[in-house]
């Protein structure tokens, strides 16, 4: 989470920042598996979001 909101980020250190329809603070410090579509260079227009061990 960053001031500006959700953000991802990867394991090679890049970070993402996350539009989202929903808060995913349940989700905070956890890996997790996004699915959506990158709409700029830093960011993830988010269709679904969960931890990365499950899929819904």
């Amino acid at each position: 989470m960053s001031a500006r909101g959700p953000v991802l980020q990867m394991d090679d250190g890049g970070i993402y920042a996350l539009d989202l329809d929903r808060a995913a603070t349940d989700l905070v410090g956890q890996r997790v598996t996004v699915e959506g579509v990158r709409s700029r260079f830093d960011r993830i227009d988010v269709e679904w979001l969960g931890p990365a061990d499950r899929r819904s």
